[in-house]
């Protein structure tokens, strides 16, 4: 059950990163200029699907205190890894992102160091 709340740590994690990819493009490019910057990235901020994003955040930093209480870092911690896989592949999926040779073997080394350092303690 306590592994609930590392699953928790990567879902909200994951929602997160691809909602703010979903969203970001609908708004171009960011401007050159300082002023121009922080307008657009405020802009960026009040969109609803953005800010569910940060919320998302916050819901994600909630599980992972809850996992701290449960779980020694040097254990928990590897899981996280497990993001990269599920951001890759759903970006694949959802934004047509390109796969390569080494972007597989990379995301394989992840998964292996995953396995790896949850066996080890």
């Amino acid at each position: 059950m306590a592994h609930l709340y590392i699953f928790g740590t990567i879902f909200f994690t994951v929602y997160g990163q691809l909602i703010i990819k979903w969203r970001i493009p609908i708004f171009g490019h960011l401007p050159e200029e300082s002023l121009a910057k922080i307008i657009f990235l405020l802009k960026l901020f009040l969109d609803p699907f953005i800010l569910s994003g940060f919320v998302s955040a916050f819901l994600a930093s909630m599980c992972w205190m809850a996992a701290m209480t449960k779980f020694e870092l040097s254990y928990a911690y590897p899981f996280m890894g497990l993001t990269f896989v599920v951001v890759f592949v759903l970006s694949v999926f959802l934004f047509a992102e390109s796969v390569n040779f080494y972007k597989i073997l990379g995301l394989a080394l992840v998964v292996l160091g995953i396995f790896i350092s949850s066996r080890a303690g």
